[in-house]
């Protein structure tokens, strides 16, 4: 399953997958196990793990806010990892992957309400804004990724403003705005036992 995480180079032919035309491993030809419960449990949590870049410490601690939220554990999680700024970069365009997004983030090339902000992990709320600082936005990469970036590959929870390499949070982040094949009950399941 395509992961997105050399960003857009996935949507092209030059994602790993696109290439394969078998599955790998020294002898391809044999037929695979089935995975048992525990299997496809974690299966999907090392996914959206490596989705989203996060360790497992974090994820567990994401997983903890989630289950004290009201509502849907599994929908919430998703929520704060939507929410999270190396993820806002890359939707927002500022990069074309989220590691990049979090080197960005990390080498404090982002400003949060006009504030220096250098944590990766750290969760934007309502009306928070956004900004490639002033003298990094002749960075080569975060140019190319800007020009590319098209106004309807925003989602709708967030505003971008081009121009001043600019974007708003107009609302938080709902299940319906996460587009990958996530199944979040899994997740919560496992660490359910």
């Amino acid at each position: 399953m395509k992961l997105f995480l050399r960003g857009d180079r996935c949507k092209t032919n030059k994602c790993a997958l696109e290439r394969r035309k078998s599955v790998p491993g020294s002898a391809p030809s044999m037929m695979r196990r089935k995975l048992s419960i525990y299997g496809v449990q974690l299966r999907e949590k090392q996914k959206v793990k490596r989705m989203y870049g996060v360790f497992e410490s974090q994820f567990r601690r994401f997983f903890e806010m989630a289950r004290k939220m009201p509502g849907n554990t599994g929908e919430n999680l998703l929520t704060l990892l939507e929410r999270r700024l190396d993820n806002v970069c890359y939707l927002l365009g500022f990069a074309k992957s989220r590691s990049q997004a979090r080197q960005l983030v990390r080498h404090g090339h982002v400003f949060l309400n006009g504030r220096k902000v250098n944590i990766p992990s750290y969760l934007v709320n309502v009306n928070d804004i956004i900004e490639v600082r002033e003298t990094s936005r002749e960075i080569p990469f975060v140019v190319e990724s800007v020009e590319e970036r098209n106004a309807f590959d925003v989602p709708t929870w967030l505003e971008f403003d081009k121009e001043h390499f600019r974007g708003r949070v107009v609302r938080l982040p709902e299940r319906s705005d996460v587009t990958f094949p996530i199944n979040e009950t899994l997740i919560v399941e496992l660490y359910s036992k």
